[in-house]
Order: structure tokens, then C-alpha cells, then sequence
């Protein structure tokens, strides 16, 4: 029989803590395995990216090459080139440069190729009016280092950046793992939907970054800066991935927001009232941080 004096067993209601009750020193001690297993999988993230760092830059480097096929306007690039070696560019004012017919494609290349007769060697000039893209993308902006110790710093930061990319869903689910255990039974039902659905929208906005916005991004500062007068034939490539790297992650957060908002109005944090007193500021802020 049960016992009189035994309470009745409450029905377990969305509105419950979602696991048991802990004091602030168990708090710490749980925020402290979080961060040590999030600095595990970024350090692990970081080793892997340095050991492959020719493969990362490969990747990296892949959007400048596509940016080289993206052509705007009726500019005609001349490119002159001594077998795999460009030697320089210019931008002819008309279509031909002495006896030489240049077509009318926007991209041209002049191979200078040697020639033996007798005793003598002569260099032949080679028009090609009409490129293949793996030529046209290897007259692409080239990088350089101008400092000694840039390779190796520039190593490290890539390995940094390109690990936060690597390790990102694993930290978001140790992050997940700690805040978890807080929350209501219904908080965590839709905390769990926005971590699979933020997940799946970080990785769209990395590829949509990568695949779509880089190339035409680096293809518009280049001529940006070419309005400004000044040519671009080669950048700094320390720079160049701190950009492409940074420019990759923010796009992919940026691409979580509408997930998280969604998250914070389902569980209660937010309403459409407090959205809309704060539009005007993150006006301001989306304007400063574009």
C-alpha cells in the first residue's frame, strides 16, 4: 500500500529544470572542463591546420584564382608571360600593339617563348587570344611575403583561425553541453533544434562566403583600386588570410543570427516589442560593423 503521508508525485511539466540543482563551486568546476575541452578541440583543430598548412593555403588562395575569370566591363588585360613566368600586365588602349592583332577578349596573353636558329636565339612572341581558365586563373593577384619572420607568424595565424573553423560545431556542442542542464525541458527542446539548425547555417554561410562572395569581393577591390590609380599585381599574404579566414567566420555567424533570435523569442528572452525598440540601434551597429 502506498504510504499516507508520501506526497503525490508532481507530473514532470515543460516549465522544469532540466537537471539537478548544483552549488556555485560544481558550477565553476563544469565551466572549467568546458573551456579545457574547447581549448582541446581548437588546439587539436590548430595542429591539424598547421601540419596541412600548404593544403589550407591551397584552399585559401582558391577564391583569388576564381576572381581572376570574373570579368567586368570592356577592359582588356595583356598579359606577358616568359614560359610559367608572368613578367608583366597592362591595359592596351586599343586592340592592337604593333603588328600584333590582340582580338577582342578581355583577357590576352603574350607567351615569349625562345627560338633557336643556327647559333643565334630569338624570343617569339605568342598571342593567345583565347586563354583556357586554368591560364587565365594563374595570371590571378599573386602573394608575397616581404617579411623574414611572416611565413612563420603567418603559420601560426592561419592555423589559429582556420582551427576556430575546424573546431567551431565541437565547441558550439561543449558550450551546449554546459548551458544545457540550466534549462527548462522546453528551453532545451528548442536550444537543441537551434544548435542542429545554427550548425547547419554556420557551414552554408562558410561555403556561401567561400564559393560566392569571396572571389567577387577580391575581384571588386581590385578594381577598386585600380579606380583609385594604383595596380594591384601582388598583395601581402599574411593579409590576405587574416581577411579570407575572418571575412569566412563572420559570414558564418552571421548566417546563425536569425536561428539564435528565433531561439531567444521561443524561450521567452525576447519578444517582437524589444526587437522592434532595438531596431533603430542595430541599424547603427550592422552599419558599423558592414
Amino acid at each position: 500500500m502506498a504510504d499516507p503521508t508520501e506526497e503525490p508525485r508532481r507530473e514532470e511539466s515543460e516549465e522544469d529544470g532540466g537537471g539537478p540543482v548544483k552549488t556555485f563551486l560544481e558550477h565553476l568546476e563544469d565551466l572549467r572542463w568546458m573551456l579545457i575541452k574547447s581549448g582541446a578541440a581548437l588546439l587539436v583543430g590548430m595542429i591539424f591546420c598547421l601540419y596541412a598548412t600548404d593544403k589550407v593555403v591551397w584552399i585559401l588562395k582558391w577564391p583569388l584564382k576564381r576572381a581572376a575569370l570574373i570579368q567586368i566591363g570592356h577592359r582588356q588585360k595583356v598579359v606577358v608571360r616568359f614560359r610559367d613566368t608572368d613578367l608583366f600586365s597592362f591595359e592596351p588602349s586599343t586592340n592592337h600593339v604593333g603588328p600584333l592583332d590582340l582580338g577582342t577578349n578581355p583577357l590576352i596573353i603574350v607567351q615569349i617563348e625562345p627560338i633557336e636558329v643556327g647559333t643565334n636565339i630569338f624570343l617569339e612572341p605568342r598571342v593567345d587570344r583565347n586563354p583556357s581558365p586554368d591560364a587565365q586563373a594563374a595570371s590571378a593577384t599573386d602573394l608575397m611575403y616581404i617579411d623574414p619572420a611572416a611565413p612563420f607568424m603567418s603559420s601560426l595565424h592561419l592555423a589559429f583561425f582556420a582551427g576556430i573553423l575546424l573546431a567551431a560545431p565541437f565547441i558550439f556542442y561543449f558550450v551546449g553541453e554546459f548551458v544545457m542542464p540550466a534549462l527548462k525541458i522546453k528551453e532545451r527542446k528548442y536550444f537543441l533544434r537551434a544548435f542542429v539548425i545554427g550548425l547547419g547555417l554556420f557551414v552554408m554561410g562558410v561555403c556561401f562566403c567561400y564559393f560566392i562572395i569571396m572571389p567577387r569581393a577580391l575581384k571588386f577591390a581590385e578594381l577598386f583600386a585600380l579606380w583609385m590609380g594604383i595596380k594591384v599585381p601582388e598583395w601581402r599574404a599574411e593579409t590576405y588570410f587574416g581577411f579570407v579566414t575572418k571575412f569566412m567566420l563572420g559570414m558564418g555567424l552571421g548566417f546563425e543570427l536569425p536561428v539564435v533570435l528565433l531561439a531567444l523569442v521561443k524561450i521567452g528572452i525576447l519578444d517582437y516589442r524589444k526587437l522592434s525598440a532595438m531596431r533603430r540601434y542595430m541599424i547603427v551597429i550592422n552599419l558599423i560593423l558592414g
